[in-house]
Formats: C-alpha cells, structure tokens, sequence
C-alpha cells in the first residue's frame, strides 16, 4: 500500500474507532465516512463491508490480547495472569458496544472476516486457563470456551446501565468462581472479598 494510501487508510480506521466507541457496532457508515471528511464510496473503497471494517478495528485489539497472554504466561502466577487477562479481555469487548455478540457468531461462522482474530484471542486466554489448571489454580471443569463466555457476559454486564455500577463486584465473584482456594481455604488472589466456588469433584 502506498504511503498516500496507508496515511487514508489510517485515518479512516481512527475516525471508525471514535464512532464505533460512541455509537457502537452498529455505527452508520455513512456518518463514520462524513466525520472522516471523505465520500461513503471512498469508505467502501477501503473496507467493503461492515464486517471488514470492524475486522480492522478489532484485529488490533486482539492481537495486543494475545500478545500480553503470552507476556504474562511468562512473567506472572498462573491465577494472577489468567485474571489480568480476563481483566483486559472484558474492557475490550466493552470498549465497543454490541461487540460481544458479533465475536460469539464470528467464532463459529469461519467465513466471518472476524473469525480467526476472535479464534486467536480465545485460544490465548485458553493457554492461560489451561496453565492455572495444570498448577491446580483454576478449576478443572472449564474450558477456553467458558472463559470466553464468561468475559462476554461480564463485558455485556458493562454495557448495560442499570448493572454498570455493579460489574466490578461481579467480576470478582466470577473470578472466585473460576480460580481455586489455598490449602488453608482462602482466596488465592490479592483483594478478593468473595469465597471462593467449592472444588469442582474433578479436581
């Protein structure tokens, strides 16, 4: 792509974030193409579809979260990081209002444009859940697919005002929920305040 062509190609995708982040995924397009100062055909031009252009959007944001998946794999405690990447996982899927349901079809529809960028990002998370699991940290009767759809609900939760003020609080439920206790029976993660969710009998 030529430099002119990359500079457009950036600007737009900017211009889509802020819109998207305000209106949702629904965002008209011919509003995202106004606020960028150019024509609806030169917004198609760039991105076909809907789809393709939240696709660009998103590809970004879960690349970062599969990157930090690997970056805390490494440097912090299984439970720790599988929290913080929980954490990070949920704030993403809100940052874009009605995203939640566009990644839940898209992991299952594999002509999606955004499947294999969700794909990638809940296998990240699942490296995460597997390795708390295997250090006898998380409970065993999860998988990456659970994970996934208890960060969507978590990040549904967000987005909705009524529930809003209460989305931390359920995170750490949740988070109880999905890690095991010590052998003294406390919480094994800094701050929580909830008990946490008796071993599951495959543990």
């Amino acid at each position: 792509m030529r430099a002119d062509a990359r500079k457009n190609h950036d600007h737009l995708l900017t211009v889509a974030g802020a819109v998207v982040t305000e209106q949702g995924v629904d965002a008209s397009l011919r509003d995202i193409a106004r606020r960028a100062g150019v024509g609806l055909a030169t917004l198609i031009r760039h991105f076909p579809t809907r789809e393709a252009l939240l696709e660009a959007l998103l590809r970004t944001s879960f690349d970062e979260l599969a990157e930090t998946a690997a970056a805390l794999a490494a440097s912090d405690a299984p439970d720790d990081a599988l929290l913080s990447w929980l954490r990070d996982f949920v704030a993403c899927a809100h940052n874009y209002r009605g995203v939640v349901a566009l990644m839940t079809t898209a992991i299952e529809d594999e002509e999606s444009a955004l499947h294999a960028s969700c794909v990638t990002m809940r296998a990240a998370g699942t490296r995460l859940l597997t390795r708390a699991q295997a250090e006898g940290r998380a409970r065993t009767d999860l998988d990456g697919t659970d994970l996934f759809a208890l960060g969507a609900s978590l990040a549904w939760l967000s987005d909705q005002p009524a529930l809003a003020p209460r989305a931390g609080h359920l995170f750490d439920v949740v988070a109880s929920a999905i890690l095991t206790t010590t052998a003294g029976g406390g919480p094994v993660f800094p701050g929580a305040e909830h008990t946490a969710a008796p071993t599951s009998p495959m543990e």
